[in-house]
């Protein structure tokens, strides 16, 4: 079992004790030796893989706020702590996070795939002199997959797909679209690696079932949210607007994660929410 860090940016909203619409970025620009804090205490946790914090170090984010200067060194300073962080413990491999553009769970407004695909394509190749591999994180349909996977190609580096599934029905995407009519698109571009991410632990459960027996190494790391509110919908919104669910601690999460494993899950981790000592308990399972 491959073991993955948990959320980056609900950590360091928590260490840093306020929410701003710049996300992790914020923590780039204010308190960067807090996000090699939370690398270093997902490794020491157990997790084998750090994502760097690049999740929304994206043009548009940064254009809506006047920093698109920034996207450059903001994306050297943020890989370059995943690798010392790495480095540091010894071991373990460095995924560089892409995320979804428009913003997350709204794949309507991100732009179609050949446009999106420039755009990964560029982020990429920033981030392949530090990464092992790319992992497009929270893409909500099938386009919006597609330009992740066509851009991140460019580099040659082993590149991960993370699905977002509906939380009231996993067996769909967030677009609405069946997650079974993906698996035509997935088959073309052949990932490395397939997993749903930042949805309902109970949403994953439903849609892992329905990507295996496909030839794919799947994985999966759900959030530790009640749910997505409405108002959380554009690049200004905070994640003040997200409640954090009070039942799912460590072990209910490892309940879930024991069924990911038994629907042929070999990468586990988590997302939002899910923190170090989700990872402890993960990687004191499945590495016993």
């Amino acid at each position: 079992m491959i073991i993955l860090d948990g959320g980056m940016g609900q950590e360091l909203v928590s260490r840093a004790g306020a929410a701003t619409d710049l996300w992790s970025m914020q923590a780039l620009i204010d308190e960067p030796k807090l996000v090699r804090q939370v690398h270093d205490e997902y490794f020491k946790a157990g997790a084998h893989i750090a994502t760097t914090n690049t999740y929304s170090i994206l043009p548009d984010r940064l254009e809506s706020k006047d920093l698109l200067q920034h996207l450059v060194p903001m994306t050297h300073s943020a890989c370059q702590m995943a690798v010392e962080a790495r480095d540091a413990h010894g071991s373990g491999q460095v995924g560089g996070s892409l995320g979804p553009q428009g913003f997350s769970y709204q794949p309507d407004k991100s732009p179609p795939s050949e446009q999106a695909s420039e755009i990964y394509a560029d982020l990429a190749r920033l981030h392949s002199t530090y990464v092992d591999f790319h992992i497009l994180e929270t893409m909500s349909s099938i386009d919006q997959a597609r330009g992740g996977l066509m851009g991140a190609s460019v580099t040659g580096l082993p590149v991960w797909v993370s699905l977002s599934v509906n939380d009231s029905d996993g067996a769909k995407l967030r677009s609405g679209e069946l997650l079974a009519d993906a698996i035509p698109m997935l088959k073309e571009f052949n990932p490395a690696v397939v997993l749903i991410n930042c949805s309902l632990p109970e949403a994953v459960s439903q849609g892992l079932p329905v990507l295996s027996d496909n030839g794919f190494t799947l994985g999966a790391y759900a959030n530790g949210f009640t749910g997505i509110h409405s108002d959380f919908n554009s690049i200004h919104a905070t994640v003040d607007l997200l409640r954090s669910r009070t039942d799912l601690g460590p072990s209910e999460y490892l309940i879930f994660a024991k069924t990911w494993a038994d629907c042929g899950a070999s990468v586990i981790g988590g997302c939002c929410e899910v923190g170090p000592d989700h990872i402890a308990s993960l990687a004191k399972y499945f590495e016993a």
